[in-house]
């Protein structure tokens, strides 16, 4: 198995120069902890992807310098150079990714830099439990199931 068939393949994506409010909505919105910031490919097409944006980043720039969410970009707060990697790499080479980067997502890209995924450890963990429905899944389920019904009130 590689990436590409264990990744996310529907990724909730935002541009640089967007407010950071707008990012915390999106990931309200879709129930997701991280954002990859993209720019468009260029004469080749699709996204490529510059940067994450993390829950964690949003809170931790907000709080600590007191920023206002609306007069922040995206830009400002991201994660610059994001760990990628190639759409047919092994599952081996994503941890070992993951380790080295000290991060918990990877995008998945094509062989021309293209956005096509993204990993989570939770993903490479639910792989490895072999399990039909593991208690990520089942937490997904249920984070989904929360939203959809928020979004219904």
């Amino acid at each position: 198995m590689n990436v590409l068939q264990l990744c996310q393949r529907r990724v909730v994506t935002v541009r640089p120069h967007e407010e950071l409010s707008t990012a915390a909505r999106m990931m309200r919105e879709r129930n997701v902890g991280c954002l990859v910031v993209v720019e468009p490919g260029g004469a080749l097409g699709g996204k490529r992807p510059i940067g994450m944006l993390t829950d964690r980043e949003i809170v931790t720039h907000v709080v600590v310098e007191n920023a206002d969410p609306r007069a922040t970009r995206v830009e400002q707060v991201m994660t610059h150079h994001p760990a990628t990697l190639a759409s047919d790499s092994s599952i081996e080479a994503a941890q070992a990714c993951m380790r080295s980067a000290g991060v918990r997502r990877v995008a998945i890209v094509d062989d021309r830099g293209r956005l096509v995924g993204i990993l989570a450890l939770d993903d490479i963990f639910e792989y490895l439990g072999g399990r039909p429905q593991s208690p990520v899944t089942a937490i997904r389920r249920d984070l989904s199931s929360h939203a959809e019904r928020d979004r219904a009130v």
